[in-house]
């Protein structure tokens, strides 16, 4: 007979693997965007901007993990090296749209629906 309780206990431990991935790629998603972006505002684009992009995605797994703060100084300081200055609430409300198009992004690839 099957304990109810670890059922459920394993069901718990289940789901939070699961949200923790999902979170994971929505931010790394997130990220990726943002990169791209940050790339485009500088002059790059094609191989290099995707470079810069993975740079970025890097820096905050090491750095900052999903503290949004380091990766938004990293960029601001990018720009400025660049001769672009950037507000950092400029930099932060681009984050946060990217965060919603990366969750929608992530969504519709998990029910295999295309974005537009």
């Amino acid at each position: 007979m099957s304990d109810p309780i670890r059922e459920r206990e394993r069901a718990f431990e289940a789901k939070y693997e699961h949200d923790e991935a999902l979170r994971f790629r929505v931010l790394t998603r997130r990220n990726k965007l943002f990169g791209l972006w940050i790339a485009g505002e500088t002059g790059l684009s094609g191989p290099d901007a995707d470079a810069y992009a993975h740079d970025l995605i890097e820096y905050d797994l090491v750095h900052a993990g999903a503290a949004a703060p380091d990766l938004i100084a990293k960029a601001q300081s990018d720009l400025s090296r660049k001769g672009i200055e950037m507000s950092r609430h400029r930099l932060e409300l681009r984050l946060a749209k990217l965060l919603h198009e990366a969750e929608a992004q992530v969504n519709a690839e998990l029910v295999g629906k295309p974005v537009h």
